[in-house]
């Protein structure tokens, strides 16, 4: 008997709520929510802190409505949110292979949702699963702990460089504290050799479109990276590797797209406004950006923060009555300080560096998850023994 059927065979059939036993969440509005580090779980995850627990950690919360199926892990106590399941009883079993088994199960087939999906724990209780003993269990949760602990460990090293360079920006634009600040003349409130400009004057702003949906010659097997809203919000640093949807020439010779240099900045400009991304490959939007392309390359890391670092300004400039949307011509006449020249390729090269350090962890972790999720499945079935 091979090792794989051997260790398979010390499986034991079981049904998910031998596995693990679910509990509908407690509803909580954030009216009621007082200060606190108690994560509240919903199904799309952490949304907010709360200071009472309601199921102790370690625990395990799926998603029952909304997010249909979302799995959650949390190590602490934790209160699970009427759109959640949470696992009263783990039956013994250890709570980090529960999590990562729950990965296997589809549960959107079991929603009985009309408009917003819904899942019932009674539909899903009897699942027939197999369980295996819990030295396997533990193995394979240590496993599978691995690659999501350096992924974590990737994550907080992004976060830290991209601070790293706001911190940067406020030190020597806002603070003023800039290389060489002690020698430099104020004159008319400004360093000497900086200049009041509007963003019409420094950069050009492309706007964006969509092909039509009808046509399936603009999308089937498009190649030509086309970046959406959703592809910002959902990307979890600066750094965009690719888009989700991709459209053809065709698609963008008969829309409003355009196509972008590599690394022009992109910022959301509707509904959710203020976020945004650079892609290092040459890039077209939908007509949810104004995209900004510097009239000077080594502006655009200086061009890049200043508009973070003013993101609830350029909020408050958007109007619309069904979604927020700020138009380009008030963009456009925003104002902007630009720095020396001298400054600007400074702040652009040590900030460029982080960027492509990002970029690189950002990578590593995109072929991390790929790997753990190929994985997966098959420790799960026993294919791979441990």
């Amino acid at each position: 008997m091979n090792v794989s059927l051997a260790t398979s065979c010390r499986w034991r059939d079981a049904t998910l709520q031998d596995l693990v036993f679910f509990q509908r969440g407690y509803d909580i509005t954030k009216a009621q929510q007082h200060s606190g580090n108690i994560p509240v779980i919903s199904s799309s995850g952490i949304t907010s802190f709360h200071n009472e627990a309601k199921a102790q950690g370690p625990g395990v919360v799926i998603g029952r409505k909304g997010t249909l199926g979302s799995v959650h892990y949390s190590a602490q106590d934790y209160w699970p949110h009427d759109t959640t399941l949470w696992s009263r009883d783990l039956r013994g079993n250890i709570p980090r292979f529960v999590y990562y088994f729950l990965h296997t199960i589809d549960f959107k087939r079991f929603d009985v949702g009309n408009s917003n999906p819904t899942l019932n724990r009674n539909h899903i209780h009897a699942l027939p699963i197999k369980v295996p003993p819990l030295d396997v269990q533990e193995s394979i949760a240590s496993i599978l702990c691995a690659y999501d602990d350096l992924i974590e460990n990737n994550r907080r090293r992004m976060a830290l460089l991209e601070e790293a360079a706001r911190q940067l920006y406020r030190e020597w634009f806002v603070r003023l504290r800039f290389p060489g600040h002690e020698h430099t003349r104020i004159i008319d409130g400004l360093p000497e050799g900086w200049e009041r400009k509007s963003f019409n004057e420094v950069c050009q702003t492309v706007g964006g479109g969509t092909p039509s949906t009808t046509k399936s010659e603009y999308w089937d097997d498009g190649d030509i990276i086309w970046v959406t809203p959703t592809d910002i919000t959902r990307n979890p640093c600066l750094a965009l590797l690719d888009s989700e949807k991709k459209i053809t020439e065709a698609g963008l010779k008969h829309s409003s797209a355009k196509m972008l240099p590599p690394n022009t900045i992109m910022m959301t400009s509707r509904a959710s406004v203020g976020f945004f991304g650079l892609i290092d490959k040459a890039a077209c939007t939908n007509q949810g950006f104004i995209s900004v392309v510097p009239n000077e390359p080594f502006s655009q890391m200086y061009l890049l923060h200043n508009l973070m670092h003013r993101v609830d300004e350029i909020r408050s400039h958007a109007g619309g009555a069904t979604y927020k949307e700020i138009s380009k011509s008030k963009f456009k006449a925003l104002p902007v300080v630009m720095p020396s020249l001298s400054l600007l390729r400074d702040f652009g090269e040590q900030t460029a560096e982080l960027l492509r350090q990002i970029r690189t962890l950002h990578t590593m972790n995109v072929r991390l998850n790929q790997a753990r999720d190929i994985l997966l499945p098959r420790l799960m079935s026993g294919e791979i023994a441990v």
